[in-house]
């Protein structure tokens, strides 16, 4: 099992999937909430453009108004000096770019304190006003995120609800769990701030690059020099990362799985002494979990300080090789570099890295998220293979005449599990099904409440197939008792209510006392109001089989099916079960798989199947006096049994006595 896993898993991260597919799909959700994304547009440009006139506004501070303030105050040779890094060596008017207000180098002085103390309060200004642009922006998202996700959750849990029952065979039930839970987590993360920081941190990138080119085309291919290495780690590193992040997602599903199954399964534990290697079984699937997100943290984690690391490298280049020019007088391809200038293009060199840092930091959870999200979407891409045709009509209110005709059935295509069963069923009859393990008992009611279909041949009740009407519709009608019957953690008024939830008490209450369980729920501490522990744990299991029989009866159904319903309990409490079952029964038509035989005495037919096949069918006398495969089977039964046993129950059912005098000397 764990080597299939591996080899699952192993396929799994080898193959990179589309990201671009992914987003487009989460794209289908938020189009509901347009009207928020457009308004967080806005907000984004908005704020974007803020923040990229800053850099500008801060070189006209130097350009337009530091420098003409210290030439002023400076006196002599120094005075030429100053305004050649100023960029004005030739007084040829090269303030003349300051938009805010104009300056001149022979502007008055408190003019250009005033201008430079203006231009500083919008400086302030546009801060303040991307900030706030900011906050609204990732409230906004986060509102419609959360609202996003409510809406995938929903779906989700509803497709599970919807998935055939041969889905839940072959995957484990920690996890379906675990993509419910931890990668919903992971995409909460991301849907909000992680989504809204990474958009606006891309287009930051690319209107900082415009603004430079339209700048000084020179000096921005300069300052981006380091953008093909960036390019290219951050490639490497993401594809890397986000095939680390599908391995950990698959991990901790695995984690879950295993987790799940020993806690349900922890009376088994015990009785086989078995803690120990379950304890190392999770241990081993715990640390490949904890490999796989140290793996994919360590991809994620080196990128931010190599990026960091580059934009150190990018702020030297424009430092060194500006200064370097201005230093020596000369421009660049025939354009002037000014201090101004330079503190332009350092203001946007870190504008330029910042988002991508920004971007790295992010990737860590916008890889596992889109991980999470494809197996997300991988659940909701399981085919429903049960569904309504087009047009399916409300099943009517049913007699009982069920048929099978030339029925086939299979789970795998080409490994037929039934092979032409014919059944007639008439109403108010009791069918009783039984044979060895494996020959297709259950598969044969499976096919009744369409927990699985025909794969040829029809099946239908009342002469209408069920194929022809809703699931939800036949099924109403439909009453099943199992083996092991499920109780939820909830009061036991409310668990036989289940199936009829606007049942009144007085109704409960009456079925209880059909199933003869009404005793028994006056003796607990709160009596019809006592809340039951995970699986109905505190009581026993013929208990939890009466309440069984109590929540199918108050459904009133018109065909029951019974699948090894007595199998697990003692005989006393069998006989208990019997006599409930006998009053549920009376009138109604039932299928009942049984595996003690002697419960089946009375049953209006008796099929026996083996291979797929019915292979003998009557009633239980004369299947008996045939001495074929029923006989021996039945007699099997008794001579597992010892003397004292079989004198017990002799004793306590006289049919069942005579049955076997009769019987056993011939044998």
């Amino acid at each position: 099992m764990m080597n299939e896993n591996a080899r699952a898993l192993g396929m799994e991260t080898s193959k990179a999937r589309s990201v671009s597919g992914t987003l487009r799909r989460l794209w289908h959700y938020f189009r509901h909430y347009s009207w928020v994304l457009l308004l967080v547009a806005f907000l984004v440009i908005a704020g974007t453009y803020m923040q990229v006139l800053i850099p500008d506004l801060t070189g006209q501070a130097v350009d337009c108004y530091l420098g003409p303030i210290s030439i002023r105050a400076t006196a002599g040779a120094g005075a030429e000096f100053l305004a050649s890094l100023a960029g004005d060596a030739g007084g040829s008017g090269a303030f003349s770019n300051c938009w805010y207000t104009t300056t001149a180098a022979d502007a008055p002085t408190d003019e250009l304190v005033r201008g430079f103390g203006g231009l500083i309060l919008l400086i302030v200004g546009l801060y303040v006003g991307s900030a706030i642009f900011s906050g609204l922006m990732f409230y906004l998202m986060s509102w419609a995120g959360f609202r996003v996700l409510r809406d995938l959750q929903a779906e989700v849990f509803g497709h599970i609800h919807r998935l055939s029952l041969g889905y839940f065979t072959k995957h484990e039930v920690g996890d379906v769990m675990s993509r419910f839970t931890n990668d919903m987590d992971t995409l909460q993360q991301v849907i909000g701030f992680g989504l809204v920081s990474v958009l606006q941190g891309g287009l930051m990138i690319v209107w900082v690059v415009v603004v430079m080119f339209q700048k000084n085309a020179p000096f921005a291919l300069i300052s981006l020099l380091t953008l093909p290495l960036m390019v290219i780690l951050t490639r490497w590193f993401s594809n890397q990362a986000r095939k680390a992040f599908r391995k950990a997602r698959q991990q901790i599903g695995n984690v879950n799985a295993d987790l799940q199954e020993s806690i349900s399964a922890v009376r088994e534990v015990q009785a086989f002494s078995r803690e120990g290697e379950n304890i190392q079984q999770f241990r081993e699937s715990n640390a490949a979990n904890r490999d796989a997100n140290i793996r994919a943290q360590a991809y994620t984690g080196a990128l931010g300080p190599m990026l960091e690391g580059l934009t150190y490298v990018s702020l030297a280049i424009v430092a060194g090789v500006g200064g370097l020019l201005m230093l020596n007088g000369q421009g660049l391809l025939g354009t002037t570099i000014s201090v101004g200038l330079i503190t332009t293009f350092i203001g946007y060199t870190q504008q330029f890295n910042r988002p991508v840092q920004q971007i790295a930091i992010q990737w860590a959870t916008i890889q596992s998220a889109v991980a999470g999200a494809e197996r997300i979407f991988g659940l909701l891409d399981e085919t429903v293979e049960i569904t309504d045709r087009p047009g399916a009509a409300e099943m009517p209110a049913i007699q009982g005449h069920v048929v099978y005709r030339d029925v086939h059935a299979e789970y795998n295509p080409g490994e037929p599990v039934l092979r032409g069963v014919d059944i007639e069923a008439q109403p108010g009859q009791s069918i009783a099904i039984v044979g060895p393990t494996g020959a297709g008992k259950t598969t044969i009611i499976n096919l009744l409440p369409r927990f699985w279909d025909v794969s040829s041949g029809s099946l239908t009740i009342d002469g209408i197939d069920v194929r022809d009407v809703t699931q939800a519709s036949l099924r109403r009608q439909i009453g099943i008792v199992l083996q092991d019957s499920f109780l939820f953690s909830d009061t036991v008024m409310n668990n036989i209510r289940y199936g009829r939830p606007e049942a009144t008490d007085e109704e409960v209450m009456a079925a209880a006392q059909l199933a003869h369980a009404d005793e028994f729920i006056n003796r607990l501490q709160d009596g019809y109001q006592t809340i039951l522990g995970e699986r109905g744990a505190g009581l026993s299991q013929g208990q939890r089989q009466l309440l069984s029989i109590a929540r199918v009866a108050l459904i009133d159904p018109r065909i029951l099916i019974l699948d090894e319903a007595t199998s697990s309990v003692d005989t006393r409490t069998e006989k208990q079960i019997q006599k409930a079952l006998e009053k549920l029964l009376d009138g109604r038509t039932s299928f009942v798989i049984a595996h003690r035989l002697s419960t089946i005495r009375h049953a209006d037919q008796v099929l026996v199947v083996d291979g797929g096949r019915i292979i003998e069918r009557g009633t239980h006398q004369s299947l008996l006096a045939e001495r074929g495969f029923y006989y021996d089977l039945y007699m099997s039964q008794f001579r597992r049994k010892d003397a004292a046993a079989l004198a017990a129950e002799a004793a306590d059912d006289t049919e069942e006595a005579e049955e076997l005098a009769y019987f056993v000397p011939g044998d």
